[in-house]
């Protein structure tokens, strides 16, 4: 059975002093330490991949909770994590651990020689990272590894945590392993409709603002779209009005975005209706919210479209962004049919003439 809560070997109000019968990395023991010593609350300390063990904690909340197994062999991430959720009290913390894709990929290659390396790493990605995400293999996989030992991307990890109602505070690598803290703040979304397999349908604010299913080529690794508020916050954005340093998007994602093809599915949305051919661009919630409210409340008045008036004037703020977008709208107004036709040949002129790309 795995163990329980580990007893803590000295608690003097609040402050953490060591744990007994633990033989921790010096640099894992004082983040730790850290994070132990931070507001008020004693603290349980487990290694465990069991529900069960959370659940039997305590009868009430728990303040911070540290947890020293690697959440790589957890069998059903988001419902462990909801599990810890509901134990946690309100803004109360956890520490816990994984091995990142790439920490996977240096541990791999610093073990084997190149030879047998390379063959090794592309067998061990299929096999615990792929196989789990397809329909046809999940039973397979999960039924011979029990969810052991999978493949995790930082972005992944992050963005099911903020899904499961916490916020992400800190996160690093120490002895490569990825720790990370994380605090409560809501309950958890309970998504049953994560963006997994290579289409996929992302919520954005349509016409009147009701929500439009998008449909697109899955450029980002699963969940990602949980972490736009945390790309936000730490870069902000870039020339383009992209994110800057977004590192939700994976290596062939960053292909597709260049040449449009994740977007190509769009089409089923203008055959629906759901957008028309030329418009303002549909945006997710959070971006949506970065435009003055005067604006949104404007801008809700029109069907988004599959080429934004953004591909005519190629601004590079946000700011000119707005610029961009009230001025097609007044045009728009005065002559719908002309407007859009002229935006039309001038935004393909741009792109395949002057090579304008969406930075």
């Amino acid at each position: 059975m795995e163990s329980a809560v580990f007893p803590l070997k000295v608690i003097e109000k609040d402050k953490f002093i060591g744990i007994e019968g633990l033989d921790l990395n010096p640099d894992v023991l004082a983040y730790i330490q850290n994070f132990l010593n931070h507001g008020y609350g004693q603290t349980s300390v487990l290694k465990t991949t069991t529900r069960f063990n959370i659940d039997a904690l305590s009868n009430e909340p728990v303040l911070k909770l540290v947890n020293l197994k690697r959440a790589n062999d957890l069998r059903q991430f988001n419902k462990f994590f909801e599990t810890v959720n509901a134990n946690l009290a309100s803004r109360g913390y956890y520490i816990g651990c994984f091995e990142s894709k790439e920490q996977r990929k240096k541990r791999i290659f610093k073990k084997m020689s190149l030879l047998f390396a390379y063959p090794f790493y592309v067998i061990d990605f299929i096999w615990k990272r792929v196989f789990p995400k397809i329909s046809l293999t999940q039973k397979l996989y999960f039924a011979l590894t029990k969810g052991h030992n999978r493949v995790l991307p930082v972005p992944e990890v992050l963005g099911r945590l903020i899904s499961c109602g916490f916020e992400i505070n800190d996160y690093r690598e120490i002895n490569n392993l990825t720790y990370f803290t994380i605090q409560k703040i809501s309950k958890p979304a309970f998504d049953n409709e994560p963006t997994y397999g290579p289409l996929i349908t992302l919520n954005r604010v349509g016409k009147g603002g009701k929500w439009v299913k998008v449909y697109k080529i899955r450029t980002m690794h699963s969940f990602a779209e949980y972490l736009q508020k945390f790309v936000y916050d730490q870069n902000k954005l870039q020339d383009g009005g992209k994110f800057k340093d977004d590192f939700r998007i994976t290596s062939w994602g960053k292909f597709l975005r260049k040449f449009w093809l994740d977007e190509l599915p769009m089409l089923i949305n203008w055959l629906k209706g759901d957008l028309k051919l030329v418009g303002v661009r549909p945006l997710s919630q959070h971006y949506f919210e970065l435009y003055p409210k005067n604006f949104r409340e404007r801008r809700q008045k029109y069907k988004p479209g599959l080429v934004p008036p953004f591909y005519v004037d190629l601004p590079d703020t946000l700011d000119e962004i707005l610029a961009s977008e009230k001025k097609y709208l007044m045009q728009y107004d005065k002559h719908p049919f002309l407007t859009d036709l002229k935006y039309f040949f001038k935004s393909f002129y741009n792109i395949i003439v002057k090579k304008a790309r969406s930075k």
